[in-house]
């Protein structure tokens, strides 16, 4: 095991594409969607930013900000897979957003929790716009979105809830949707046509924190990643935070995850051990273990956890 662990403090060493270092992932399709977005801007009403309830902050992507300030179109947030965060730490997102005088709705795209809010949410945002509308007699005009977030977030689920006749591809994986198009969305009372945008990315995080939740959360591809380190890493997190839901979902004793000296890499050990993850030689199977507490977390298994909290990240 100490040789594993050698390995890994190592790779912290090289400049390489491991999340220790600030993480640079901006692939030729998100230059383009990022140009096509500030171009489709002055076609639409509104924008919906779709973020991940577990990362509010990690997840938004400050080029949206810039965008929509310069063509002024009003934003509404939408706290996606809010079924898999810290319910408290919901509420405490609401609250920050509403103080800031911002919109924002929670949602669960897959079961369509909340999604009966939008509605009446974006008519509130666009009233005086609408008013105008009905004075000049265009009643009948449609409500033009664009709809927009980082990989992996929930946007073609999204789609596939409120829009008749679309079955928009939808993975676990970032990157899917690599093209804009135009649909229509009649369920739940709306009467919008929607822009979906690829999921994009800015050009560096500079922060080790945002990279490292991005990949928590799947919204970078595991494969330019190396998932032993950032499961170890996760480790720690809910180590600090959560550790009755680690030590309850792994079987590991609440006191020795709380002891003053132990590190990520003990705890993902454990876990390898108390799951039969051993190869030749008695060693972990790193890979093995890696791949299912990223897929526990990711999946709510662990339990309903929030990465940030407003509080915190201000």
């Amino acid at each position: 095991m100490k040789n594993n662990k050698n390995n890994i403090d190592n790779k912290n060493n090289r400049n390489d594409k491991h999340i220790v270092n600030p993480i640079q992932w901006f692939p030729g399709h998100m230059a383009k969607t990022r140009r096509i977005i500030s171009e489709s801007l002055p076609q639409v009403d509104i924008v919906l930013e779709l973020l991940d309830s577990r990362a509010v902050i990690s997840s938004q992507n400050p080029e949206i900000k810039k965008l929509t300030g310069k063509f002024n179109k009003p934003v509404l947030t939408l706290m996606n897979k809010s079924d898999l965060a810290d319910n408290n730490i919901n509420q405490k997102w609401v609250g920050h957003y509403r103080k800031n005088g911002e919109y924002i709705l929670p949602i669960d795209c897959r079961s369509g929790a909340g999604l009966k809010n939008m509605p009446s949410k974006i008519k509130e945002i666009l009233s005086e716009k609408l008013e105008r509308y009905k004075s000049r007699g265009m009643t009948g005009r449609r409500i033009k979105a664009m709809i927009v977030g980082i990989p992996n977030v929930g946007k073609s689920s999204l789609l596939n809830k409120i829009c008749r006749d679309v079955k928009a591809k939808v993975e676990d994986r970032p990157g899917v949707t690599l093209r804009k198009q135009w649909v229509s969305a009649d369920n739940f009372g709306l009467g919008i046509d929607l822009l979906d945008m690829p999921g994009v990315l800015w050009p560096k995080f500079e922060s080790e924190e945002v990279g490292l939740n991005l990949a928590f959360i799947g919204s970078i591809k595991d494969d330019v990643l190396d998932l032993t380190e950032t499961a170890v890493k996760l480790c720690v997190f809910l180590g600090e935070k959560y550790p009755e839901e680690l030590a309850s979902r792994y079987k590991l004793d609440i006191n020795y995850i709380s002891e003053e000296n132990i590190d990520g890499y003990e705890i993902f050990s454990q876990i390898g051990k108390n799951r039969g993850y051993i190869i030749s030689g008695g060693e972990i199977d790193g890979e093995r273990c890696a791949k299912t507490i990223l897929t526990e977390f990711r999946s709510a298994k662990i339990g309903r956890i929030s990465l940030e909290q407003p509080e915190i990240n201000n």
